[in-house]
């Protein structure tokens, strides 16, 4: 799937910006605010890992889901049109 279809759906996108702004959460911490089944919270996270914006870590029986380093500039990039940076040509953080 391309990366800016992965990015374009609402709960997808809603995970990414979560992720962004709060760090790494399990699904535990993902699922109540995001009100979707677990199930289904998994697949969207499983799309999001495959498409390599999202990191995972296993502690416990738990899951841990991070943004990946380069998910900001990668979205950046394949935007049409963006030009390098993410706001007036500084590196995404």
């Amino acid at each position: 799937m391309a990366l800016l279809a992965v990015a374009a759906d609402p709960v997808r996108w809603s995970i990414l910006q979560r992720l962004a702004a709060q760090g790494t959460k399990c699904v535990c911490d993902l699922q109540p605010a995001e009100q979707i089944p677990q199930n289904k919270l998994s697949y969207h996270l499983k799309v999001l890992r495959d498409a390599g914006l999202v990191t995972s870590a296993k502690r416990g029986r738990w899951v841990d889901y991070t943004l990946a380093e380069d998910a900001l500039e990668r979205l950046h990039a394949a935007l049409p049109g963006a030009s390098g940076g993410c706001q007036g040509g500084t590196p995404c953080r």
